[in-house]
């Protein structure tokens, strides 16, 4: 963190984003590359992905030819979510129950994808800086019919930790941050976010339900306006570090679902992950590269350091406040 810095600097995020732009396909009233016109939406819009990356007819490749190179086919749906009709605001922008608006939309989506689909993998890719290519308020849904790599190794390690304690892992995690309250970035009556013990993004967090549930749709109404509120001041807070729409790649992690739906899957454990990329200002980022590419990630700050810094942070919007301070 102290190393002379003369490498690549990001460009900050645009701050003067119009509200709506005729040319963006994503605002409402618009007409997208394939021809089809947004309607005038006025909350959430959801709408089958116009490039998308699975489809629900992939071919079979047949058998393969060598041991060494495996191929199956990989079926599946995309779609895009926009969280809100303007396109200068973003969740921590918006008002408690627009979030509530978005995070019911999520279970639904879980629960419509995750009846013939496996697997039901809704994330956010935030900023130009994470490959996000629209400045819309918007995250991605990518139902597939096979377990992903990050989603089996989830799957394999929460069941090896409960057979062998007969808990499941991250249920067991919230109660020992809780204890220790060392990483402890924000919480509430329902919720935990935390930096995690294993974090390899410098601001990295984990977003814990107190109690345990499976997938997005088990949340209860009241979890749900708490899920809000935890999004909310976290993600505000993640803005005021350097003062900029704080870029990220987030996530939500449940229970499988289709046809595993119906397979034990105590062991699981509903969770978020975000990934900001940022490490000592708005410009400039963490890389990784050597090192952490070809042997193992190491951190330029300690987890209980990140989580002081942002726990310390204010949860008034820094938007917000220069408004008011005008």
């Amino acid at each position: 963190m102290k190393r002379p810095w003369s490498g690549q600097e990001e460009k900050p995020p645009e701050e003067n984003i119009p509200r709506h732009d005729p040319k963006n396909p994503l605002c409402p009233g618009v007409t997208r590359a394939n021809g089809k016109v947004n309607p005038d939406y006025d909350s959430t819009f959801l709408f089958d992905n116009d490039f998308p990356a699975l489809q629900p007819d992939a071919p079979d490749p047949g058998p393969s030819e060598h041991p060494l190179l495996q191929a199956a086919s990989a079926r599946g749906k995309c779609q895009v979510m926009c969280f809100h009709p303007w396109t200068d605001i973003t969740l921590p922008l918006m008002s408690l129950v627009e979030i509530r608006t978005v995070i019911d939309k999520w279970a639904e989506i879980t629960t419509d994808l995750g009846a013939n689909h496996r697997w039901v993998q809704l994330f956010e890719n935030k900023g130009a800086v994470m490959g996000c290519s629209n400045p819309h308020p918007h995250c991605q849904v990518w139902a597939s019919s096979f377990m992903p790599n990050e989603a089996a190794a989830a799957d394999k390690n929460q069941k090896e930790y409960f057979n062998k304690h007969q808990s499941p892992m991250l249920v067991d995690y919230y109660k020992l941050e809780k204890e220790k309250r060392e990483r402890i970035v924000v919480e509430n009556e329902d919720w935990l976010v935390v930096v995690p013990y294993w974090a390899v993004w410098p601001y990295e967090t984990l977003v814990l339900p107190r109690r345990h549930v499976l997938r997005l749709p088990d949340l209860t109404s009241s979890e749900r306006d708490a899920l809000a509120d935890i999004t909310k001041r976290l993600l505000c807070k993640y803005d005021n570090l350097f003062e900029v729409s704080f870029p990220y790649s987030m996530g939500w992690h449940g229970a499988p679902t289709g046809d595993l739906a119906e397979a034990e899957n105590s062991h699981w454990q509903l969770h978020a992950h975000y990934y900001p990329p940022l490490l000592r200002s708005a410009t400039v980022r963490k890389f990784m590269v050597g090192f952490e590419m070809l042997a193992q990630a190491q951190r330029d700050l300690t987890a209980e350091q990140a989580a002081e810094k942002l726990r310390n942070l204010p949860e008034l919007h820094y938007k917000i406040k220069r408004q008011q301070e005008d």
